[in-house]
């Protein structure tokens, strides 16, 4: 019972790791960055907008100690809406729209590979 204890309050006070909290933020510059137009609820703004928008949810969820990787960043906070459930899409220069899911693990691929 004590170790079933001692588990359940370790992920009640889980936080993202030092390399999880760099990613994420390396996402945030390479949005913040990249010139793209950020898609949500149906109306686009521009990326450093879309940025102070996830920074927004982001901090919400690190302090509901939901964020764990960079994967659940992504997957809870910058790719959809938590109030309607539509996607995110960011659209890069003359490209067509992409789900900013996509978008994201796109860029994180890069971060993790060194680009």
């Amino acid at each position: 019972m004590f170790a079933v204890l001692l588990l359940a309050s370790g992920l009640a006070t889980a936080q993202p790791s030092a390399s999880t909290t760099q990613e994420i933020t390396q996402l945030f510059a390479a949005l913040e960055t990249s010139g793209c137009r950020f898609q949500r609820n149906g109306s686009w703004h521009e990326a450093p907008e879309a940025k102070a928008h996830l920074q927004r949810k982001y901090d919400y969820l690190l302090k509901k100690r939901q964020l764990t990787t960079t994967e659940s960043f992504i997957d809870l906070a910058a790719s959809r809406s938590s109030v309607s459930g539509r996607a995110y899409h960011v659209q890069c220069g003359q490209s067509a729209p992409v789900d900013s899911a996509a978008w994201f693990t796109g860029r994180l691929s890069a971060i993790r590979a060194g680009r």
